[in-house]
């Protein structure tokens, strides 16, 4: 069986997580890298090989598959690129910043007859596929979840919109593909949000209300130190509140009297933290879907999805309107 040659561009810290994974695929291997900053690229290149490219043409040539782990808005773009050479795609998290790049980019990916997968990691995260093997098993009411950040500080550039699209965009997406993998299509949604210690609204409160009739609250915050867990879900059913504490347990409590009440725990803070964070099993499932001609787990549509929230909430905070999907 030929390897799948894998291209990355950006290598940064993300697409180092996923160089180091690939190049432990016996079914891929690290073909070709380029960064804008060629000293990052030969340093990836002396961990994990590949050959370092002077432009993404010459990566191109040099493969089959791109991983895109550039910064945010340039994701569209170089998503773009690798389709028209007629590569499969591995497009990180955020999709798009904003809703016409991220619908020219969902025409992009729809128009390929390759693999297009977009990087929302948590899906993949054991806490978050046994919540959702819960959920599926029982009726949940709501919930409440909260998705912060200690800071905006450290790297730098997380604090740079120019950079980022936003706070949301940045840190508070991955939760609002969360919502969508567990509790099925918004209906509606309405927002507040305030500005505090960054140029940019930095403080989010979120009603969200599916079509399904489940509803929950959403808090996000920049600033709110890392306090653990800065993310978790607490899901209410009948006598019953399951929770996650970030990617390292799950307590699923049931019951009508405390002291009797029965709780289970899941606990994943022993593995090791790619698998942990589901960064395993998205790059597996990835070459998975090339090699067996198959769609990917999360598609450019769920990518599309996610930034339609985003957008959604900035809106509703800037007209102070009830935001209604179809």
């Amino acid at each position: 069986m030929e390897k799948v040659r894998i291209g990355i561009v950006g290598t940064g810290y993300i697409g180092n997580v996923h160089g180091q994974i690939h190049s432990q695929d016996p079914r891929a291997e690290i073909s070709a890298l380029y960064d804008i900053v060629p000293e990052r690229a030969e340093r990836t290149a002396r961990a994990i090989g590949g050959k370092v490219c002077a432009s993404r043409d010459e990566l191109m040539e040099n493969c089959d598959a791109v991983l895109v782990c550039a910064p945010n808005k340039t994701h569209p773009e170089i998503a773009s690129h690798a389709v028209a050479e007629g590569k499969h795609v591995f497009c990180e998290k955020p999709f798009a910043i904003g809703l016409e790049n991220a619908r020219r980019l969902l025409e992009t990916a729809e128009g390929s007859n390759n693999v297009f997968q977009v990087g929302h990691n948590r899906r993949y995260a054991p806490v978050y596929a046994k919540l959702k093997e819960l959920v599926a098993n029982d009726t949940p009411h709501s919930a409440h979840i909260k998705m912060n950040r200690g800071e905006l500080k450290n790297p730098v550039w997380t604090g740079d919109t120019n950079v980022t699209g936003g706070f949301l965009y940045e840190t508070t997406i991955h939760l609002f593909d969360m919502m969508r993998f567990q509790f099925g299509e918004i209906a509606e949604l309405v927002a507040y949000g305030s500005t505090h210690e960054y140029p940019e609204i930095d403080e989010f409160s979120i009603i969200f209300k599916f079509k399904n009739g489940f509803h929950c609250t959403f808090a996000s915050s920049s600033d709110a130190s890392w306090h653990f867990p800065f993310e978790r879900i607490e899901v209410f059913c009948h006598h019953r509140t399951i929770l996650t504490e970030e990617m390292e347990r799950l307590f699923d409590s049931r019951g009508f009297d405390h002291r009797t009440q029965n709780i289970d725990t899941y606990a994943c803070h022993m593995l090791e933290k790619y698998e942990k964070w589901g960064y395993l099993q998205e790059d597996r499932a990835f070459i998975d879907s090339i090699l067996e001609g198959k769609e990917p787990p999360v598609t450019a549509l769920d990518g599309f999805k996610s930034v339609e929230l985003v957008e959604s909430v900035y809106e509703a905070i800037r007209t102070g309107e009830k935001i209604r999907f179809e």
